[in-house]
């Protein structure tokens, strides 16, 4: 299982490296793939991960300090947070592009909101990478799962982060974010956590997936493909059901 999760998290980090080619992405109204990438993302969010919280909910409150029981839907709160993050993170970014604009210097972000956002998609990454190996459903058939809905979910991030930051995501940012992958799964391969702490992390992940596709298919200027987004939902949550 080893040597399949390293292959799938080369794959993940070869996303970044090279998603800046495919030219059919680059396109408004917004590209089929990345709409249908967005709902697969949602769907095993929604299908595979949500229901699993209600267990780790019980799992995490075994894992707390009696101190922090009062805590009854902190896993929630956990996902939450990951979407509270995210989107403080897209705000910051927005606001720069528009006073980089204001002030003549074009539509980009800041140094300072480039590096914050690569610090946070890093560690998003590095969090991908360790679940590779990690997951709170073992087995060849979650991993694949997995992979393919970070894979697509790796597709709109790209755009996304590439869209904000131009020149520097193409320079610097993408080779971080690959390498993030890479680390999180290297790190995976020799320290493993507790079930609590997984539950943490897969939680946090959630709420994370949910803003960031979310982000990207809402705001009426990307001219987002609904039918698209609910086919890729409605394909993968019944592949997941059925399987």
């Amino acid at each position: 299982m080893l040597l399949v999760t390293g292959i799938l998290a080369a794959g993940l980090a070869l996303i970044h490296i090279f998603a800046g080619r495919l030219r059919f992405l680059q396109v408004t109204p917004r590209s089929l793939w990345l709409s249908a990438g967005g709902g697969v993302s949602v769907a095993y969010v929604f299908i595979h991960v949500l229901p699993d919280l209600s267990e780790s909910q019980q799992i995490l409150q075994q894992s707390l300090n009696p101190a922090l029981a009062f805590f009854e839907h902190h896993v929630y709160l956990l996902a939450l947070l990951g979407l509270v993050v995210f989107y403080g993170l897209e705000k910051a970014a927005a606001l720069s592009r528009q006073r980089s604009q204001e002030a003549g210097n074009g539509d980009v972000t800041s140094a300072r909101v480039f590096w914050l956002h690569m610090a946070s998609f890093a560690f998003y990454n590095a969090l991908i990478g360790y679940l590779l190996l990690h997951r709170e459903m073992p087995g060849l058939r979650s991993l694949l799962f997995f992979a393919i809905a970070m894979s697509l979910h790796f597709l709109v991030n790209d755009y996304g982060l590439r869209e904000h930051h131009k020149t520097m995501y193409d320079q610097m940012g993408r080779w971080i974010l690959a390498a993030a992958v890479i680390t999180g799964w290297s790190i995976g391969s020799s320290v493993a956590i507790s079930e609590g702490a997984i539950a943490v992390l897969f939680s946090f992940l959630a709420g994370s997936v949910v803003l960031n596709v979310l982000k990207e298919e809402l705001p009426e200027e990307r001219e987002s493909r609904f039918w698209a987004f609910a086919a890729g939902a409605c394909g993968y949550a019944v592949l997941l059901l059925a399987l």
